[in-house]
């Protein structure tokens, strides 16, 4: 029985038939494949490499055999009388350079099929498109302005709605429920009396992510090559801890430079609670403050995140207030400097610990406690005092921490009564 997906010895199969200069159908009959799923393979996980050939750099030009600024004046794209050559095999099978003859003598752009990155792009496809079932904001704005006013406002049910409406929503009436669960439509499960007045059953884990498109110019990738660039960028890690299943959350805020971390109780595990946050951490703040704390936002692939450009903008004056990038799936130590506070914070509220009881202001004092804690590796300064002469104490005192004298400090289980 053949397999669905390559694995990554048969990826080196197809690199070293391609090297051979073997047809998709040959390469096919090696691994037990059809030729057209050779052909997809190769043209989904090219490398495009711009790297010139021995004793001449790239260029893409097609004037170049006759342009007078060649060579060091030579300004490619830049230049006003650029034209881009392309080599016309590359419209054709096998559509990589891995067995041209000419790949040595060639100036232009090429493609190459490598099987290690073609495996390692294909396993982080893989792991987006198994993190769960992908709502846009338009869908989402659509639904709200169907829905709302006909279960909200007129107290309607949702197969009322649903049957009323089939052209228009493209969601089943389980979808919808779930929809409501997550905090994505702007409904609430007290506006559905019956389902109100009835046992809820056990719900399975499907995860909705609200931007299709959201790792889009924001992978961790481009979070390098921006760190790169822009190396003295203050970074803040943002993350959820859970508290117990199915009850309130916490987002933390982790300032790297200083160790310094915010905490916030969320109701549920949503994209819209998250936004609230930093909408009201604006409000508090001031727009200027805002984005000298926020310039870049480095976090994870949850559901709870992936609608950034709510984040990143305010969306009243449609001003750009941050910038947000994400981690690889499955690879929490990319973003690994928020994990000591958060072992701080888990001595004081364990694992399976329920914060339902917990108010922001029972939060405002664990984190107290916490940036209070001095680091050997901030000279024996604590977080607090860090920030506090970064950014001032008065930014500090917005944002509901106070300072706690070392002996007081206290981390353990016992800080907060309940």
């Amino acid at each position: 029985m053949k397999n669905k997906h390559l694995s990554l010895e048969d990826r080196h199969k197809i690199e070293n038939g391609l090297n051979d200069r073997l047809s998709f159908k040959e390469i096919g009959k090696l691994i037990d494949k059809d030729c057209t799923s050779i052909s997809r393979e190769v043209r989904n996980h090219y490398i495009v490499k711009n790297t010139g050939c021995f004793g001449k750099g790239f260029n893409n030009c097609s004037k170049v055999r006759t342009c007078v600024l060649r060579g060091k004046q030579c300004k490619l794209n830049n230049c006003v009388d650029f034209v881009e050559e392309k080599c016309s095999l590359l419209d054709k099978p096998p559509y990589v350079c891995n067995g041209c003859k000419k790949r040595n003598i060639c100036t232009l752009s090429k493609h190459f099929y490598d099987s290690i990155y073609a495996h390692s792009e294909y396993k982080d496809n893989l792991s987006e498109t198994r993190s769960g079932v992908i709502i846009d904001k338009e869908e989402t704005d659509n639904l709200n302005s169907i829905l709302v006013p006909l279960i909200r406002d007129k107290g309607q049910s949702i197969h009322q709605a649903i049957i009323n409406n089939k052209n228009k929503i493209m969601y089943s009436e389980k979808t919808i429920y779930k929809l409501i669960d997550l905090g994505i439509l702007n409904i609430k499960n007290i506006d559905l009396p019956r389902k109100v007045r009835y046992k809820q059953r056990k719900k399975s884990c499907t995860i909705y992510k609200i931007d299709k498109d959201c790792l889009e110019n924001r992978r961790y990738e481009d979070y390098k090559k921006f760190i790169e660039e822009n190396p003295d960028t203050p970074i803040v890690e943002i993350d959820t801890v859970i508290g117990k299943k199915g009850g309130k959350v916490l987002l933390t805020v982790h300032f790297v430079n200083c160790s310094f971390m915010l905490a916030f109780i969320r109701e549920h595990n949503d994209a819209q609670s998250v936004i609230d946050i930093f909408n009201d951490l604006q409000e508090k703040l001031g727009i200027e403050k805002f984005k000298e704390l926020f310039i870049v936002i480095l976090t994870d692939n949850g559901s709870e995140f992936s609608n950034p450009t709510e984040i990143e903008f305010d969306m009243k004056t449609g001003e750009k207030r941050t910038q947000i990038f994400y981690c690889h799936p499955s690879s929490p130590y990319e973003k690994g400097s928020c994990e000591v506070n958060h072992e701080l914070l888990r001595r004081i509220l364990p694992k399976g610990t329920s914060f339902n009881d917990l108010n922001q202001e029972n939060i405002n004092l664990v984190m107290s406690h916490i940036n209070s804690y001095k680091r050997k590796k901030l000279n024996n300064k604590s977080p607090y005092f860090m920030f506090s002469s970064i950014y001032g104490k008065n930014t500090i005192d917005k944002l509901g921490i106070i300072e706690i004298e070392s002996n007081e400090v206290n981390l353990s289980n016992n800080l907060i009564k309940k």
